[in-house]
């Protein structure tokens, strides 16, 4: 009978454990928001692009804050005479943010979605109905139950139509007193606008598993019913 030496064994074992390790480092656990799905390419490292502060003629474009923009481009991508949304960055003062940056709350942005749509088919004030009913419009430290600056709930006018609409809207909605608490969601000039990494677009769509558990776990739904009944948006 060959005899092993220890020496030999404890190596074999070792180099069994290291496998080990790395095929449960491999398979990791399942992501959470931050992450990025593994399907998906990693984001750029140089950084996010700049959308043009314009639309393409003959439409408009807004922008709206409502905490996690996985859950703000379904509502309105349902929405009749919206043309595109697309999720990103803006009201901060980094250029070009990564998401790792914003969701660290380093850089002042908040994530948000650009609007695209044609006023001729949907109105401004619509939008803003639409924007509302999406949102908790009283809760200062973020969003359900993403905490920080960087979930936000803003509304960035590109004109002074825009902001008098804005402006208009949330003195009529706390003068309704349909909500429990005072409307804290701010209302800017809208800034610089940069898309997020290609992997939170349409993440509603291609990872519809993952975002409803978010979306349920975050208690979003729930807190929507309680506060708008029958109009809380999905």
């Amino acid at each position: 009978m060959i005899r092993r030496s220890p020496l030999l064994a404890l190596l074999s074992l070792s180099l069994l454990l290291a496998l080990a390790a790395c095929s449960n480092s491999a398979a990791g656990p399942e992501p959470t928001k931050g992450d990025a799905p593994t399907s998906q390419p990693a984001p750029r490292a140089e950084g996010t692009e700049r959308l043009p502060d314009t639309a393409p003629e003959g439409l408009e474009i807004a922008t709206f804050a409502g905490g996690c923009f996985w859950c703000m481009e379904g509502p309105f991508d349902k929405t009749p005479g919206v043309v595109s949304t697309i999720s990103g960055y803006t009201d901060g003062k980094v250029p070009h943010p990564t998401y790792k940056q914003v969701s660290a709350g380093r850089t002042g942005h908040t994530e948000a979605i650009r609007v695209t749509y044609d006023p001729k088919k949907i109105s401004y004030a619509q939008l803003l109905e639409v924007f509302w009913h999406n949102i908790d419009p009283t809760q200062a430290d973020g969003q359900f139950c993403d905490h920080g600056d960087q979930y936000r709930t803003g509304i960035y006018a590109h004109s002074p139509e825009q902001k008098v609409a804005a402006e208009a809207s949330k003195i009529a909605l706390e003068a309704s007193r349909v909500l429990p608490g005072r409307v804290v969601t701010e209302i800017e000039d809208a800034s610089a606008f940069y898309a997020a990494e290609d992997y939170h677009q349409d993440f509603y769509l291609k990872n519809p598993g993952h975002y409803q558990r978010y979306r349920t776990g975050c208690g979003r739904d729930a807190r929507l019913k309680k506060l708008w009944g029958e109009k809380a948006g999905h």
